[in-house]
């Protein structure tokens, strides 16, 4: 059993513990967050202990891996510790903020070679691993066109948007992410559209609530991304990709599947009130595929054996917010702005890369 501490216990972390303690193969040891109270609470909730520091935490003769959902302006620091200490990591995105940031310890870790996944969790949805599958099996022949959207229910508190990283970085990243992993290809230049329609005061943190990108794949496809912070029906996610011979789709997740037919109306159910009703699985499987890939590894020498492969990667991580930098320059810029991927991570054999 994989020996876990996890960082923040926060919304996302005791999220994050309640699947620490349902996996089998986990042994859900510490809650570290710098509300101790908070750590206690959470971690008495699920069978863990409250850590009253970090070196509790990053002590490898007592943990294997650590599983980092505090803040966004701590993330690159528990990376770097982890590394130092050795320990496989499961972190929430991003990195960090600053992308230079986030790529200097992104190649600190890889330098050190630890198992490093990032918890671009929709990867892990059963719809869209199906739509992967059908562009990877070529059954819609060559892709022309992806349309993505992520439409929210309700404007977060702007507290969470002064720290958020804005619409781009922390929004569409996921679907910068999807776009990469569903098609293979890495963007090459991208144009994005806002406003601030829902929330005006955003504009105070040169941000938007409504967007519209394109991405411009190799060999010229395209990719379009709408992205909302409130719909006012609840939350609209789907995905459909058009390719030379046919098209796929993932569609709205409605809350049942029941149409009601009346005179002159039909009724059908309507969709999730929120993003985590409608991704709520997810989590387990990245969860699940992170232990997974660890209990693979070979014993003594640390490297990873065939078929434990794991991503997203911190690569992968990189390349989706490189996208991010890209569409927040446009969004200021009004033009198209091209993708700087560099520097790029050497891939080693603990890392793969969509």
């Amino acid at each position: 059993m994989q020996r876990f501490a996890l960082i923040g216990a926060g919304f996302i972390g005791s999220v994050h513990a309640a699947n620490l303690a349902a996996n089998l193969h986990v042994d859900f040891r510490l809650v570290y967050d710098v509300d101790q109270d908070r750590a206690q609470t959470l971690a008495a909730a699920h069978g863990a202990r409250a850590a009253t520091s970090l070196d509790e935490v990053f002590d490898p003769s007592a943990i294997d891996a650590v599983f980092i959902a505090s803040s966004t302006d701590t993330h690159a620091q528990h990376l770097r510790r982890a590394a130092e200490a050795g320990l496989a990591v499961l972190c929430e995105k991003p990195i960090d903020l600053d992308l230079e940031h986030a790529r200097e310890t992104a190649a600190y870790a890889s330098e050190r070679a630890i198992p490093v996944m990032m918890d671009f969790n929709r990867r892990f949805d059963s719809d869209y691993a199906e739509l992967k599958r059908i562009v990877d099996a070529g059954e819609i022949g060559k892709v022309e066109l992806i349309q993505l959207s992520s439409r929210g229910p309700a404007m977060p508190p702007l507290s969470y948007i002064a720290t958020s990283g804005g619409q781009m970085r922390d929004q569409a990243v996921h679907f910068f992410d999807l776009a990469r992993w569903l098609t293979g290809l890495d963007p090459v230049e991208v144009f994005a559209t806002g406003s601030a329609l829902a929330e005006p005061r955003l504009e105070e943190y040169g941000d938007v609530d409504t967007s519209a990108v394109t991405l411009r794949l190799p060999g010229g496809a395209l990719v379009q991304i709408d992205c909302a912070r409130r719909t006012g029906y609840g939350y609209d996610e789907r995905i459909e990709i058009m390719g030379s011979t046919g098209m796929a789709e993932a569609r709205r997740h409605r809350t049942g599947a029941v149409s009601r037919y009346q005179a002159g109306r039909v009724i059908d159910d309507g969709l999730h009130p929120g993003w985590f009703e409608r991704v709520q699985p997810t989590y387990a499987a990245a969860l699940a595929h992170f232990v997974a890939a660890l209990d693979k590894c070979a014993l003594g020498d640390g490297a990873l054996i065939e078929g434990a492969l794991i991503t997203p990667s911190l690569e992968d991580g990189l390349k989706a917010q490189a996208i991010a930098e890209a569409a927040m320059a446009s969004l200021r810029s009004g033009r198209t702005e091209t993708i700087n991927y560099e520097p790029v991570l050497v891939p080693s054999a603990l890392h793969g890369s969509a």
